[in-house]
């Protein structure tokens, strides 16, 4: 091995990941995060429905199910510690006049045998109250009180920062080609960043996590990506939903969920379609009818007029619709975080907390260090304060004064933070996620040139090379300069 010896080595810096190594950074270990993707969060923790739920609908025989009733409680103290943006704005589950009904008492049934806090029934009066816009053929629904909204990405950024700052490293763009055994035992991984030597290492690679797992012989895992289609609205809307709206679910799916984000945007959606590619990300006609149709059946007076963007995600689901979630039977040190589709972010702190109790059973020692980093200092939002604190701000800091992005009032100094952070935003998209820039109404078209090329000058790179998210996505192909002054050459 090339590379100093590692105690825990995660593989995957999506919510899941990032959550086994803000845990296990409480601890005196040496611990290295590995992403294959330039920044954190840009696989299936990047595109959900940004939900926080309360428990009731996950299996109590499945990790599912233990787990998610746990993680609600815990992430309601992990997101002022670390200032997260979260709302606890509570979730129901919608019966019409033609549904069955009964499906409503089997939730609140469920929800109780999970232990879930404050389930009630509620009736067509009470719903009529509290979402005026809700269809007349709304009866009763199941209201859980504990569902929440978050903002995934700078959750998963949060716990990653303040794994970071508590000594965990972390390497971008870093992808694991091996995981490499001897005598039925981890020894490290084989990167093409070269190799890094580990006692364990945790498979948390998302939609790739039966591939890592296949790396040191486990077939038993099995990803079959499943896709989501959604519409998300400019949250300067004529259209209010005060709560997370469900229909009736299926076996397969919570069925087309209508909800407000953190930010107020309205986000309808997902559908619910296996699809044979891990890569495969792109919006369908079929697909977003089917979003919008499902919404309009809760909200017949919802129309696309402020819909600014469609967006797919891929979850990765097991073959066994459950979270994989334990020590490999035939390699020491080896612990596959697998299948976490949802709830998998509401439990995210869950899996941290059962990840280090397996790490423990394995013979890891978990000596909790003297001094912890217990919060994350917030980000300016300027998005959400007044103008007088903008002000205020803007006195303090003249970089503040300047607004790149008008459409979510992002700050020139907003932008120069994220890039600058203790997990660098090195794509426009990464500065999108930490700042909103570009997310508002025009989706970066008035913006993006500037975020373009405050990234180059922050990074000190050329514009022509600085990218939306991946390799193969630079924002300038050519300068107009540079191709005028080859063909004068070439005259």
């Amino acid at each position: 091995m090339s590379k100093d010896k590692y105690d825990v080595i995660i593989v995957g810096a999506g919510v899941s990941g990032c959550a086994v190594a803000w845990k296990l950074a409480r601890y005196n270990l040496d611990i290295l995060i590995l992403e294959k993707a330039p920044d954190v969060a840009t696989g299936t923790t990047k595109a959900n429905t940004a939900i926080i739920h309360a428990g009731y609908n996950a299996d109590p025989e499945k990790q599912k199910g233990r787990l998610n009733k746990k993680g609600n409680v815990q992430i309601k103290d992990i997101v002022e510690d670390l200032s997260v943006p979260f709302e606890q704005i509570g979730s129901l589950v919608v019966g019409m006049e033609d549904d069955d009904l009964s499906v409503i008492d089997e939730l609140l049934e469920k929800g109780k045998e999970n232990g879930v806090e404050g389930l009630e029934i509620v009736d067509k009066e009470w719903l009529q109250k509290e979402e005026p816009h809700l269809s007349d053929k709304a009866v009763r629904a199941l209201w859980a009180p504990t569902a929440g909204i978050i903002t995934p990405w700078e959750f998963a950024l949060a716990l990653a920062e303040n794994a970071v700052a508590n000594g965990a490293e972390i390497m971008l763009e870093t992808e694991v080609q091996d995981v490499y055994t001897e005598d039925g035992k981890v020894t490290g991984v084989k990167t093409n960043q070269g190799d890094f030597a580990a006692d364990y290492v945790i498979n948390a690679a998302g939609l790739y996590a039966d591939d890592v797992a296949r790396m040191v012989g486990i077939e038993k895992i099995d990803i079959h990506p499943r896709k989501g289609e959604y519409y998300i609205y400019d949250h300067a809307k004529d259209f209010e939903i005060n709560h997370v709206l469900f229909p009736i679910p299926t076996k397969i799916s919570k069925g087309i969920v209508c909800t407000k984000t953190v930010e107020d945007n309205l986000l309808i959606g997902p559908t619910s379609d296996f699809v044979d590619s891990k890569e495969d990300l792109a919006t369908t006609r079929e697909g977003l009818d089917h979003v919008f149709n499902g919404a309009k059946k809760m909200f017949p007076d919802l129309t696309l007029k402020d819909s600014i963007r469609v967006f797919a995600g891929l979850r990765a689901a097991d073959t066994t619709e459950d979270f994989v979630i334990e020590a490999a039977e035939d390699v020491a040190g080896f612990v596959n975080v697998a299948g976490i589709q949802s709830p998998g972010l509401s439990s995210a702190p869950a899996v941290a907390d059962l990840v280090a109790e397996i790490l423990e059973n394995e013979g890891l020692t978990l000596e909790e260090k003297e001094d912890i980093i217990e919060t994350r200092e917030e980000p300016a939002r300027f998005y959400e304060i007044s103008n007088e604190e903008r002000a205020a701000y803007a006195e303090e800091d003249k970089e503040y004064g300047q607004i790149i992005c008008r459409c979510e009032t992002v700050s020139l100094k907003e932008i120069k933070d994220a890039i600058n952070g203790p997990i660098p935003a090195r794509t426009v998209n990464a500065v999108k996620r930490r700042t909103r820039a570009g997310a508002g109404r025009c989706q970066g078209g008035f913006c993006g040139p500037r975020v373009t090329q405050i990234i180059a000058d922050e990074l000190g790179i050329d514009t022509t090379e600085v990218r939306l998210e991946k390799d193969n996505s630079k924002i300038v192909e050519h300068k107009i300069k540079g191709l005028l002054g080859s063909q004068g050459d070439a005259e």
